[in-house]
């Protein structure tokens, strides 16, 4: 197990490339090539989904990224691009469209009941913290118990930035995307409602994202006294003293 992990390749943060292939390239095709003089409605909707498709894909296999968001990502593209080519209603794109992260959001919920939270395995996981470290000193301290209560209430704020994505993710589907499926419109509308869908909704869910970081940060604080630079993952430990 040890020898293929190690052979697969070190999964670095690329975000101005997931924003190019997942949202401006497929956008621009949707938008501008979907006319009869171009691509037409079937082959512009299938290349320009064709992006984030195969970008998705290739994580999977390329990094094991095997996990049910990354999983759910790629179904929920797949989805759309059977909405369009079999011309289904486009209320059910809107229906789509909160679906996906209405069913993340309750997964992170449930998970609470497991004994595998996933805000664990998204926020506090050893690629970004000494989880071992965190937990020897929350033992020391006897605040095992009460770091538990606070790590269920940063689940609970996390599962509401998915229901904010599933709200937004609604209104803006049936808002911009009034079209029949399968048309020139309908591509055009699809195109726009993915290049606004960044701006209003994927900046502000990063946004809330990055503060239940820093809650769950100040509380790892408080209950144990390290530093952020004492409980980094020893590996962005290293990198940090490389770069000094």
């Amino acid at each position: 197990m040890s020898d293929q992990n190690a052979n697969i390749p070190d999964h670095k943060p690329r975000p101005w490339v997931d924003l190019l292939v997942s949202i401006i390239i497929p956008s621009v095709i949707l938008m501008k090539l979907s006319g009869d003089d171009y691509l037409g409605n079937t082959w512009a909707l299938l290349i320009g989904l064709a992006f984030p498709m195969g970008w998705g894909l290739f994580e999977l296999v390329r990094y094991h990224k095997k996990n049910f968001i990354a999983v759910l990502g790629v179904i929920s593209v797949g989805l759309t691009g059977g909405i369009g080519l079999m011309e289904i209603d486009a209320r059910w794109l809107a229906i789509k469209e909160a679906a996906v992260p209405l069913v993340i959001g309750l997964a992170v919920l449930i998970s609470t009941r497991t004994r595998y939270p996933l805000v664990r395995t998204l926020l506090y996981n050893p690629t970004v913290l000494d989880v071992d470290k965190i937990q020897e000193s929350l033992r020391e301290r006897g605040c095992e118990g009460e770091f538990d209560n606070r790590l269920t209430r940063a689940s609970y704020f996390f599962a509401g930035t998915f229901l904010f994505s599933a709200i937004m993710n609604y209104i803006l589907a049936r808002w911009i995307v009034t079209s029949p499926s399968g048309t020139q419109a309908f591509n055009e509308e699809l195109g726009r409602m993915t290049l606004v869908s960044y701006p209003m909704i994927a900046i502000p869910s990063m946004v809330m994202m990055i503060a239940i970081f820093f809650y769950l940060w100040k509380t790892i604080r408080r209950l144990t006294g390290h530093t952020l630079e004492e409980v980094m993952a020893p590996h962005l430990h290293e990198k940090a003293e490389q770069k000094k």
